[in-house]
């Protein structure tokens, strides 16, 4: 599945360009097709910009047949482009998902493959921002890749190394057990993962934890951690729930976000819960929270028992 190699690349420059970032988001940009219509999705959109809203200069790594998006799906990256730089390595087509939800389970459909991302594309400084997040969605990640890289904090919600179809037709998608090389797992600083995807990620989770940070996200229930061995349990803050697409990868960019700055466990997963609890109350990237709006949440405490 993975090809090596980028052709050519697109730049979209943040304000902050030129300058090394503070945080790399590393997979695809995806559309999500809706009843409403196509959407932007991936979690490096909204991992990105959850750590540019927390105040890191922040890029991403994708690849992606950008030509593919509509006006508005266009004009929304060009928007979001403002607060994060973004290099497109150059691709046939633009990862693309159908999600359904069936007997109260998701259901995934693949139409489109947007390809390998090449982590010798990644701009050499970058290799060494401060954070980096691994965010596949579809096996656009190769692992064997990631030992280039020499970050401060190397934080991964690996969901799109658990998920496999049909190369040559797509169609449905079917969850996988997580495999990751060894010296990939000893590598990876904090984990998050879906109360969904803990079955399959069982052990990564648990040796991620005990030497690092590991945690597992559970909607209203709010989220279980390991730090080193020492179990946590972070409460959720209360939010009128509209769309809970997004919140997972929220709450791990706030986590990894907060980390990377040395802010301790419990007010990283603080930050992170309720960075979670106010992007579920809508539906897409316009419901990312800034720090004011998370923090003021913090202040009042509205929080579940």
């Amino acid at each position: 599945m993975f090809r090596s190699g980028a052709e050519s690349v697109e730049r979209m420059s943040a304000s902050h360009s030129g300058r090394v970032p503070e945080y790399v988001a590393i997979g695809h940009i995806t559309i999500d097709r809706t009843p409403s219509g196509n959407m932007l999705g991936g979690s490096v959109l909204y991992a990105a910009l959850t750590a540019a809203r927390y105040g890191l200069r922040t890029a991403i790594l994708t690849r992606a047949n950008l030509g593919a998006l509509d006006g508005p799906m266009r004009e929304q990256l060009d928007a979001i482009a403002a607060e994060v730089e973004i290099v497109t390595q150059a691709s046939g087509g633009i990862t693309t998902f159908t999600n359904t939800d069936v007997a109260g389970r998701r259901s995934q459909t693949i139409h489109d493959w947007g390809g390998a991302i090449d982590l010798n594309g990644l701009p050499p400084l970058w290799r060494s921002a401060g954070a980096i997040h691994l965010a596949p969605v579809a096996q656009e990640i190769d692992p064997r890749q990631v030992n280039r890289l020499s970050t401060h904090l190397l934080g991964c919600t690996p969901q799109g190394w658990m998920r496999r179809w049909d190369e040559q037709r797509f169609g449905q998608v079917r969850p996988s057990p997580l495999r990751l090389p060894g010296d990939l797992v000893s590598r990876i600083d904090a984990l998050v993962v879906s109360a969904e995807e803990y079955a399959s990620a069982r052990d990564v989770i648990v040796e991620i934890g005990q030497r690092g940070l590991s945690a597992v996200t559970r909607g209203v229930q709010g989220a279980a951690l390991i730090d080193r061995g020492r179990e946590v349990d972070v409460p959720a803050y209360r939010a009128r729930v509209i769309d809970t697409v997004g919140a997972g990868d929220v709450f791990a960019a706030a986590l990894f976000a907060a980390r990377s700055v040395r802010e301790s466990v419990t007010a990283s997963a603080r930050y992170a819960s309720a960075a979670a609890a106010l992007t579920v109350r809508g539906a897409g990237l316009a419901h990312v929270p800034t720090r004011d709006e998370v923090e003021a949440t913090i202040e009042r405490g509205n929080r579940r028992a």
